[in-house]
């Protein structure tokens, strides 16, 4: 990215305030946000996929399961070297045409991943479907929020994430009774056309919106040192990587448990939760930013410590997952919103560096679980995940001013109202 300054006399155009394409401020554009709603269901899903789908995918490709589970791990690669110089180097495409290229990279990646008997061919395919997903999470936490007004913002974020449960609690089980019935390569194929239809529905109903003016990007070191954005992404880095380690090693941790049988239905109860946890952030986000952080972080500890000290009852066990659920279900929506509320004209920057940062805690998740499991037994994840927590509460508690401002503290706007849009800078609104 350029080191080139903003210029003092002509502000850019505030990436958060609508432009001419944009729809009517007082009509939620529906069928636009579920577009966006897929295309996280797909980034979500093509993740995370092969992990239902090791055995059969291993034989086809002649590896061990070890080697096949690095699929996910390449995945995650891509999207953690990439987001950042990518977002950098289109941060002046429009939005739209942006968004198609995303999409298409994971149809050709999906496609290639499902015809190939090639161990390495596959691990190249699975590299650049990380690399559209970094672009595509850089792209749509923005794109929501400016397809409405500033106070729908939250609600327009929370539909389209609302991708994100569903993906992990019905899609990766439909994927993988599909790979049984039919193939593994079916499940990948079905991505593929569910990414085409997608490509047509964004052409048809998403509106168009502009980059970022030329000499208006901000270096990430500059992004860093505006205020609030430091504690974001500690947040997010700490808070995503608790959720991992637990979320990763669920199977195990409910076999360790004596519920071994039960793992979908525990997964059912925690994307249920989710949507509903969704669903309030969505409704009250605006203007309660930090007491929702706060609330999400302590009902996941209390679900960490209830699945720690409760595990011989299953009954327990389930309500501690509905509240995992509750409280994890609005998480992306809530720090994507931080973000871009923290970084104001620095906003893609913020939002490329979050996507880095949640895949950079997604992939140590995995390893430090492995280690745990290794080390101490499957027994340890639901405390270490309440120890993580710990310094989250305290940096959300701490960031009153910047980062999860009280509702009324001054956001990091520059006298430009990005923080709402509107140019009140009171810090409630929804950044990019």
């Amino acid at each position: 990215m350029r080191n080139t300054e903003l210029p003092t006399d002509t502000p850019t155009p505030s990436l958060d305030a609508p432009d001419e394409t944009s729809t009517n401020p007082h009509k939620m554009p529906i069928g636009a946000l579920l577009a966006l709603a897929i295309a996280v269901f797909i980034t979500s899903l093509t993740e995370t996929l092969p992990a239902g789908l090791l055995p059969a995918m291993s034989s086809s490709l002649h590896t061990s399961e070890s080697a096949t589970g690095q699929t996910v791990t390449i995945y995650a690669l891509g999207t953690v070297l990439t987001a950042i110089p990518l977002s950098a180097a289109t941060a002046g495409w429009r939005r739209k045409r942006l968004l198609l290229t995303a999409m298409a990279g994971f149809a050709v990646a999906n496609t290639v991943t499902a015809v190939s008997a090639d161990y390495p061919l596959t691990l190249v395919a699975r590299f650049v479907a990380g690399v559209a997903a970094g672009l595509a999470w850089a792209l749509l936490a923005g794109y929501a929020r400016r397809m409405v007004a500033p106070h729908q913002a939250g609600r327009a974020l929370a539909i389209a994430m609302a991708g994100i449960p569903v993906a992990l609690s019905l899609g990766v089980p439909a994927g993988t009774f599909l790979g049984q019935v039919v193939s593994w390569q079916a499940a990948f194929l079905a991505m593929t056309a569910l990414t085409v239809v997608l490509l047509a529905w964004i052409v048809v109903t998403v509106p168009d919106h502009p980059g970022q003016a030329t000499g208006g990007k901000i270096p990430m070191r500059r992004t860093l040192r505006v205020p609030g954005v430091a504690a974001v992404l500690f947040v997010t880095l700490v808070f995503v990587l608790a959720h991992t380690i637990l979320y990763a090693y669920i199977a195990t941790f409910l076999q360790h448990i004596g519920l071994g049988g039960r793992t979908d239905a525990a997964l059912l109860v925690f994307g249920i939760a989710s949507l509903a946890g969704i669903w309030i952030v969505g409704t009250f986000i605006h203007g309660h930013l930090r007491t929702l952080t706060l609330a999400s972080t302590v009902l996941v500890g209390i679900a960490a410590a209830a699945l720690g000290a409760f595990s011989s009852s299953h009954a327990l066990v389930y309500v501690a997952v509905a509240l995992w659920g509750l409280g994890w279900g609005g998480v992306p929506t809530l720090l994507q919103t931080a973000a871009g509320q923290a970084g104001g004209e620095a906003a893609d920057a913020a939002q490329a560096m979050l996507v880095t940062l949640w895949n950079v805690a997604m992939a140590a998740g995995g390893i430090i679980g492995g280690l745990l499991l290794q080390a101490v037994g499957a027994g340890a994840f639901p405390w270490t995940v309440l120890v993580l927590l710990v310094p989250v509460l305290a940096v959300v508690l701490t960031a009153r001013s910047h980062g999860f401002p009280t509702r009324g503290a001054t956001g990091s706007g520059r006298g430009r109202g990005a923080d709402t849009g509107t140019g009140t800078g009171t810090g409630t609104g929804t950044g990019n």
